[in-house]
């Protein structure tokens, strides 16, 4: 069980039902309300998992040395895991995520699933092993994520429009502000960084909830074809903002490792309640609820599971 739970610790299992539901609402705005997943979604879900897994993996492997100092428990420092196991572990995950966002372009007979596949695992290779550590990095994990949800889009028939990118940027400008809220988590971080980020992370969810105004009825396909606002729907983003906000702001107060790192779980997972509001606004109540069951596993294993 020790290592077991360090796999998992590794892997940061939690965090991985948050691109779970980033990869299925991107699948979900692109097709009709009511169109059973097929194999072309088992492959963009599977890609995504293998993708995301491998860059927690890989974040770990490069920055073995550097977790030696700050997180000696964590479980390459601590002797739970061969660093050898981990990088071996880390690339095949990437490779695995890779070929089945090819498999998925095989499937639709369009080469977008593969070359968005692909270009994750360039993001992820680049932030890891090049920019983290410089002004580039939060930017690097912002197109991570932005790209994961582009990943749920590429298997639809119909191209892009407006919309699709507004909602894949608002996903990545908030993973931008959340990146940047955790760069200094480890030790004290400084108040004008948390107070940046927070404003990257709220603006990143204003795009998000006027996602509607860029649809163009006449051009949209799938279920953006038919959006349908739920009642309250600015207040219910209103109230979402507060309660990260008030996160953020006590983290700002007192920027100490536990209250920071207590904002970015938060965030992190919020992304779930995201992805269900906009399949809520596309699909219906039905299909928010599915997408929303994800906190349930990612809470669950986050009680015991590090995750940030």
């Amino acid at each position: 069980m020790r290592t077991v739970r360090a796999y998992l610790e590794l892997l940061r299992l939690p965090n991985v039902f948050t691109a779970v539901a980033d990869v299925a609402m991107g699948y979900i705005v692109t097709h009709p309300p009511g169109v059973a997943p097929s194999s072309d979604f088992v492959g963009v879900l599977i890609a995504s998992i293998c993708l995301y897994s491998a860059g927690m993996v890989l974040n770990d492997v490069f920055d073995a040395e550097v977790d030696a100092r700050e997180r000696p428990q964590r479980p390459i420092p601590s002797g739970r895991i061969p660093l050898r196991t981990a990088r071996a572990l880390g690339w095949s995950l990437l490779l695995i995520g890779t070929g089945f966002g090819w498999y998925a372009a095989a499937t639709t007979g369009n080469l977008r699933a593969g070359l968005v596949a692909t270009a994750l695992a360039v993001c992820i290779v680049l932030y890891n092993g090049v920019v983290k550590s410089t002004r580039a990095g939060p930017l690097a994990m912002g197109a991570c994520r932005a790209l994961n949800v582009l990943l749920g889009m590429s298997v639809a028939a119909t191209p892009w429009h407006q919309a699709n990118w507004v909602i894949a940027a608002a996903i990545g400008i908030y993973i931008v502000g959340v990146t940047w809220l955790a760069r200094q988590e480890a030790g004290i971080s400084n108040r004008r960084q948390l107070t940046g980020a927070t404003g990257v992370m709220l603006a990143g969810m204003l795009l998000l909830s006027l996602f509607h105004r860029f649809v163009d009825p006449s051009a949209a396909a799938g279920a953006l074809a038919n959006v349908v606002l739920p009642p309250n729907w600015y207040w219910f983003w209103a109230i979402t903002a507060a309660l990260i906000g008030r996160r953020c702001v006590w983290a700002i107060a007192s920027p100490t490792p536990a209250n920071v790192q207590a904002a970015v779980k938060i965030a992190i997972l919020s992304l779930i309640l995201f992805d269900a509001s906009v399949c809520y606004a596309v699909a219906g109540q039905e299909v928010a609820i599915a997408v929303l069951a994800l906190l349930i596993p990612a809470m669950f294993l986050g009680r015991w599971i590090y995750s940030t």
